[in-house]
């Protein structure tokens, strides 16, 4: 029975390139896949391709591309990534730049367009916003993107006509790993019992170092061996759609069932439905089995039809966050930094700072619980943090300047003051009919 080998290369925009590169290396891949798109990353990347037309894309794709093209060149492994985001174009013509430039010709890389539904968004004003449950109309803030999650299509496609890597912006994460598999077995889109198992592969994949120990260690529970040296995963999947999750030998890291049963119900909420936009895919009849060292078996992924809707994620402008942090140590530090954080307080009330939502945090105290009951020793030091969502730039200043003021007008002993202001990319979600979108193609070629 055929066969094919894919592994993950990326689980997130920032993610580490090392693995990667071991895994076109020594992995004896088919295809790799570097999933690098959040929900707020693609708006970013929007707001990004305003300000200049030829960004937009993944800012480490140069970085990434100019050493896994030329290794996936020389190990014959095809690549396929959503670093396009909101410019799979540019990002095209930036991997035949570097693909020629290292002598990786010829090669044909193709971008994956469609998803950008902005200009659809009029047909959709009455439309209800997950979020607030109000019409897409009401929304509060300027709108920079609306882009749809697209399926397999355009991957597919690609990979029919010849591609040897595929840029797509925002798919649905699993696509970038079943496309292959479609396009190798010839499973048929309407096989919705193959496509289950096909997206199965790709929820175990898109996350990268998360299902071989990433995101799993718990010291002295649940134990990840050399975790500086994680391996990412890798799949090797038969026409049939069973599969095994396994990683390169000697790399770091660990593969078991309870990271792939963990890896699995990540971000699901319901296992027996999980909507996808090419299939409702049910994991719910799963089994994981371990057959080997860093080696799982696994069987029983499903599906159903798919839904006659698609996700899309709009992108606004949402507030400011202004915030300030300073610490104290030694005897009294947690009353000293009590007695800061109220003289914050009633500064910007002075000020009369207009501020839709301030938190305050004592760092090592509750700042990740965020209750206030909590009982506690005296800690040894403590971090104050003042952060607030505001309307303007100007006010969310403020709010740090305010805290840096402490050096010398607040409680002995406050350090290492530091202040920020960063821009709120919100994003919104809301449904469109899958008629209203489709995938197409354009190639960029990499000549000798």
């Amino acid at each position: 029975m055929k066969t094919i080998r894919i592994g993950s290369g990326a689980g997130y925009a920032g993610d580490r390139l090392e693995p990667a590169l071991e895994l076109i290396e020594k992995g004896h891949l088919d295809y790799i896949g570097f999933e690098c798109l959040a929900e707020r990353t693609i708006a970013i990347a929007q707001q990004a391709r305003l300000k200049d037309p030829a960004k937009g894309y993944n800012n480490l794709l140069e970085y990434r591309m100019e050493q896994v093209i030329p290794m996936a060149f020389k190990h014959k492994v095809k690549v396929i990534t959503n670093m396009g985001a909101a410019n799979p174009e540019s990002a095209a013509e930036v991997c035949a730049a570097i693909a020629k430039r290292h002598g990786a010709a010829p090669l044909r890389i193709a971008a994956v367009l469609g998803d950008d539904v902005f200009d659809r968004l009029g047909k959709y004003q009455e439309s209800e916003i997950w979020e607030t449950g109000r019409p897409l109309r009401e929304l509060a803030g300027e709108v920079i993107s609306a882009n749809v999650y697209l399926g397999v299509e355009g991957i597919v496609k690609a990979l029919e006509e010849g591609a040897d890597i595929v840029i797509t912006g925002r798919v649905a994460d699993p696509a970038i790993y079943m496309a292959p598999l479609i396009h190798e077995f010839g499973w048929k889109m309407d096989d919705w019992v193959m496509l289950g198992k096909g997206t199965l592969v790709g929820h175990l994949l898109e996350c990268a170092g998360q299902v071989s120990g990433g995101y799993y260690g718990d010291p002295g529970k649940k134990d990840v061996p050399d975790p500086h040296l994680l391996g990412f995963p890798l799949v090797e999947c038969a026409e049939n759609g069973d599969f095994f999750v396994t990683k390169v030998p000697g790399s770091g890291g660990v593969v078991n069932r309870h990271t792939c049963t963990e890896q699995m119900l990540y971000e699901l909420h319901d296992p027996a439905n999980y909507l996808t936009p090419d299939v409702v895919a049910d994991f719910s009849r799963v089994t994981f089995e371990e057959t080997g060292p860093d080696k799982v078996e696994v069987r029983g992924g499903s599906g159903k039809p798919r839904t006659r809707t698609l996700k899309v994620s709009v992108g606004y402008r949402d507030s400011f966050i202004g915030d300030g942090s300073i610490g104290y140590g030694g005897p009294g530090c947690l009353a000293r930094a009590r007695v800061a954080a109220e003289t914050i307080r009633k500064r910007l009330e002075l000020r009369k700072i207009p501020i839709d939502e301030i938190k305050i945090d004592f760092i090592g105290l509750n700042s990740i619980y965020w209750n206030h009951n909590r009982g506690h020793r005296e800690p040894e030091e403590v971090r104050l943090r003042v952060a607030a969502r505001v309307k303007d730039r100007v006010s969310a200043s403020r709010i740090g300047q305010e805290v840096e003021t402490l050096y010398v007008n607040g409680p002995a002993g406050g350090c290492g003051a530091e202040q920020g202001v960063r821009e709120i990319v919100s994003i919104a979600s809301l449904l469109i009919d899958r008629d209203d979108t489709g995938a197409r193609v354009i190639y960029k070629e990499a000549e000798k």
